[in-house]
């Protein structure tokens, strides 16, 4: 639950992480209204930048939980066998998260889109006065992966979770496509991309679309961080960056708002005011007091993952089946057959707001445009290491250009 309470943080998946990824991107922008995302949005962060700090810190609190869970020794555990295999299966869920937040760190923090082949530090137990050095990208990725294959392994040999506020294995398998599509690796996302989408979820209807979003644990979502108003973040939540009528401060790129259909259903959710000329997802976290689950993987991923995989050596025919089952819940009709270039459009489209296309756009090698102002070089791609972590007497961390 601690591992769960540091993610649903406003300065992880509660607000910034997803922010991130949009506002230097080609679908979102800042407007810098309330002066948010302002550093980030321009590439002017420097070592002492709150966002890079808050961040940073944030994801790193929840590694030393994880690592708590993981590090636990079953032997000293007392209770019964079905005890010891609820806490086995527990240590598979930290398995899995901690792969997750080495892999949100790796892509923000490292150096796989600046020419260089630095990635961050990995710790793999909790020692507050451990020193260690950051990895490079190859060794970052091959520590992700083996967590997520030990986590997926001892959640499966241990239990069989179903709820949608819990990791559970398709869950797992999900954000395990996620890290293998920015890898490339095609084969592997196939593979889980077609568990997940035989494991029961189901797409939206397109006449329940906007409504699915005002309410926890719909039959799409595979894994969402619970909130409500115990757990809200209020003020500083996501719906209040995103709603026109909270600070409204990052705005659908209009040229993006001109690509949906007349009779896309996800249209429904975006809020048009007049006075300033600008397009809002608020539908996606309507509460403005922020007690709204974050929505941490769909269906709707999944299966856009697997249209992605199929159409790199894989079955177009497979690929058009998964477009399809997408598409004609959003109110469109069915196509004969998919293409790279329709599966990056409807990417955009489905998981805008969500933090995907930055990370979509670097993986496929697209330009990003810049504000106007904006600097331009791309070591400032990635975040800049804190300075509260640079400055400790004795430290091995090195900061970035």
């Amino acid at each position: 639950r601690g591992i769960y309470t540091s993610m649903r943080s406003s300065t992880y998946y509660g607000r910034d992480f997803l922010v991130y990824a949009e506002v230097r991107s080609d679908e979102m922008f800042t407007n810098g209204y309330a002066g948010y995302f302002n550093s980030v949005a321009n590439y002017t962060m420097t070592s002492a930048d709150a966002y890079a700090r808050d961040t940073y810190a944030q994801i790193y609190t929840a590694v030393g939980k994880a690592n708590i869970v993981i590090n636990t020794d079953i032997n000293g555990i007392t209770g019964t066998t079905a005890d010891k295999k609820k806490v086995l299966y527990a240590q598979g869920q930290a398995h899995a998260l901690r792969a997750l937040f080495f892999f949100d760190l790796m892509r923000l923090y490292g150096q796989k889109y600046t020419g260089g082949d630095l990635g961050v530090v990995t710790p793999l137990e909790f020692d507050p006065k451990n020193s260690q050095a950051r990895g490079t990208i190859a060794e970052n990725e091959a520590q992700i992966e083996a967590d997520f294959v030990k986590g997926l392994e001892l959640m499966t040999a241990n239990g069989n979770g179903t709820s949608k506020i819990d990791l559970t294995i398709p869950a797992v398998k999900s954000l395990m496509s996620r890290f293998y599509l920015y890898k490339g690796d095609y084969a592997k996302v196939r593979e889980l991309a077609a568990d997940v989408a035989s494991a029961g979820y189901s797409v939206v209807a397109a006449d329940s679309y906007a409504d699915s979003w005002k309410f926890p644990q719909q039959n799409n979502s595979i894994f969402e961080l619970a909130l409500g108003v115990a757990g809200s973040n209020g003020t500083t939540s996501i719906g209040y960056i995103y709603n026109g009528d909270g600070y409204g401060n990052t705005v659908i790129n209009p040229d993006l708002v001109a690509k949906y259909d007349a009779k896309d259903v996800r249209k429904d959710i975006f809020q048009y005011i007049g006075a300033y000329d600008e397009y809002y997802v608020t539908g996606k976290y309507p509460d403005l007091e922020g007690t709204d689950n974050v929505k941490i993987v769909r269906i709707e991923e999944a299966l856009l993952n697997g249209v992605e995989a199929e159409l790199n050596g894989g079955s177009v025919e497979k690929a058009t089946e998964y477009y399809n089952a997408l598409i004609t819940k959003r109110g469109l009709a069915a196509v004969d057959t998919v293409t790279m270039d329709m599966l990056k459009l409807e990417r955009s489209k489905e998981l805008l707001g969500e933090g995907f296309r930055m990370w979509d756009m670097l993986r496929w090698g697209m330009e990003i445009e810049r504000p106007s102002g904006a600097l331009s070089s791309q070591d400032l791609i990635a975040f800049p290491i804190p300075r509260a972590e640079t400055d400790i007497v004795g430290t091995k961390v090195v900061s970035n250009p």
